[in-house]
């Protein structure tokens, strides 16, 4: 057998490794300065801005209402409320649907490194191994190979090498996916602001109804002790002969039904505190003492509430709204690439030898250096749908930005009618409370006196106890109100400036399991991104 062909006598001359990859290099280089192209709209925030419908000014006017720019960013201190103050701070820290949107923060800027990562070389793979192999006698006898090539009935084959595509961003394809990445990222913090505008919202709100069941209940038993004072005046005079036993059964009634408003009443706060326990993160058992027993918060002298406009930067579910839209738009872009042909390079360097010591020798190396394109020119059809699909997403998304827009609107709205209208309510209940009280006191002065039968009596302290009852409930609501249109204003959220994201014990336990780099830390976000969530 001539071995001549297996084993050549001479090499041809091989250019120079570094000329090799020197031409590699600047191929890439030209491609690297040739993708400016950027397909697909570029976004900008007047495009939203300028199609979301807002009035000029409230509809609502009062002289508790400002229209200045002023923001209220911790607008519950307005309440001069500690124990309110503490509650909210508790829950900005311990809250697990809060810790539940920070860590998708964590995931969303893991996500964008993937896009950022994708417009360098796609395929970077380091690969090594050695091949042992028995060739049949009956194919390929050994016995017929030089001597030198001859190990036993056995041969050994090392290589190890290194291999790299590279796929140009000519069209803007790898561009726009991390412009849409990066859009995600900012969305995701403006949907934990919005968590946590809920948040504080929820805490406020709840503690306001228990604080409103807690008066209520002081209410029934004030009121329970005054009907026992008037079922003692109908027993000292049904006992004196002076009336039936009819105006003691009718006191007896009208106390037992009062007393049964207790448990209901207890019933709502516990309801309330358990609620509370949720939002803070933590057993209802541990949230007795922070709670406590107390009067319905007062409203502040004044509250700011800017203008209409004000909520496209302060509201964080319209800014979320608008940053996915942003998203949409650039994947418009990159479903657009695909119509087009795409360029790139290869390239390999390795070495591969029979002996294991001879691995590192430059007659062992290899290497290759390639450029292509592929284009999906039989796709166009699928490839054209999925750009309106893009389209279509997008524009629903701006749909969902305005309706967004009208949905805080209204919110707003809603909340400053009925913190008014409530207040005026509240004043006239007030007053009725007091004519009230005056009626009980002339009736059981002219029972007393028998003047008059014991009906009237039961009738004033059924009204007084409703008008008590109604006024409390009326108080409350108006301060209800009044936090939901703190809440629909959108303020709060900047209370996490400069903070982590997820608790401290979080950040140990994750960094512990994997290598979190510097993600963990919100203040590795680079400038513009800490610029756009004003972190």
């Amino acid at each position: 057998m001539d071995t001549s062909a297996i084993i050549p006598s001479s090499r041809p001359q091989r250019r120079p490794l570094f000329k090799r990859l020197a031409l590699v290099s600047a191929v890439a280089a030209s491609l690297g300065l040739s993708g400016c192209t950027t397909l697909g709209p570029d976004f900008s925030t007047e495009q939203t801005e300028a199609s979301a419908q807002v009035s000029e000014a409230w509809l609502e006017t009062n002289k508790q209402l400002r229209f200045d720019k002023t923001q209220a960013e911790q607008w519950w201190t307005a309440f001069n409320d500690p124990r309110l103050n503490r509650l909210i701070e508790t829950g900005y820290h311990q809250n697990l649907t809060l810790q539940a949107a920070g860590l998708r923060i964590l995931q969303a800027r893991a996500a964008l490194g993937i896009a950022v990562g994708a417009q360098f070389p796609q395929t970077q793979a380091a690969a090594g191994g050695v091949t042992r192999s028995w060739p049949s006698e009956n194919i390929n006898p050994t016995k017929n190979l030089p001597s030198a090539l001859r190990n036993g009935d056995a041969s050994n084959n090392y290589n190890a090498g290194f291999n790299a595509s590279w796929e140009a961003d000519f069209w803007g394809k790898f561009r726009r996916n991390i412009e849409s990445s990066d859009a995600s990222l900012m969305a995701t913090v403006s949907s934990y602001d919005d968590v946590l505008v809920t948040l504080i919202g929820d805490i406020a709100a709840t503690y306001v109804n228990i604080r409103t069941q807690q008066e209520r209940l002081e209410v029934a038993r004030d009121n329970i002790k005054a009907q026992r004072r008037s079922l003692h005046i109908a027993n000292v005079r049904f006992e004196n002969g002076a009336t039936t036993e009819l105006d003691v059964q009718q006191a007896r009634a009208l106390l037992y039904s009062t007393e049964a408003s207790i448990p209901a009443l207890e019933n709502q706060i516990q309801q309330g505190k358990n609620a509370l326990s949720v939002l803070l993160g933590m057993p209802p058992s541990k949230l007795e003492t922070l709670v406590g027993v107390g009067k319905i918060p007062t409203a502040p002298a004044s509250v700011a509430v800017g203008v209409p406009a004000d909520l496209l930067r302060r509201r964080p579910d319209i800014r979320s709204a608008e940053q996915q839209a942003h998203a949409q738009s650039a994947l418009i872009g990159v479903a657009e690439a695909e119509l087009y042909p795409s360029f790139g390079l290869t390239g390999s360097l390795g070495a591969t030898t029979a002996a294991f010591s001879r691995i590192l020798e430059a007659d062992s190396i290899a290497a290759s250096a390639g450029f292509g394109f592929n284009w999906n020119i039989l796709n166009y059809g699928r490839i054209k749908n999925n750009v309106r699909i893009q389209d279509a997403l997008y524009q629903q998304a701006l749909v969902n930005y305005r309706n967004t827009v009208l949905q805080a609107a209204q919110e707003v709205e809603n909340g400053l009618v009925g913190y008014i209208k409530t207040g005026e309510q509240a004043k006239f209940l007030g007053k009725a409370v007091k004519a009230s009280s005056r009626s009980v006191q002339l009736s059981l002065i002219q029972y007393r006196d028998g003047a008059t039968d014991y009906q009237r009596v039961i009738n004033s302290q059924q009204d007084l106890l409703q008008r008590q009852d109604q006024y409390v409930v009326a108080r409350g609501n108006l301060i209800a109100s009044l936090v939901d249109t703190y809440r629909a204003l959108g303020g709060g959220w900047q209370i996490r400036d400069g903070q982590d994201v997820v608790p401290a014990s979080t950040r140990e336990q994750m960094g512990a399991r994997t290598d979190w780099g510097t993600l963990l830390d919100p203040q590795s976000m680079d400038a513009e991104q800490r610029n756009k969530v004003a972190w």
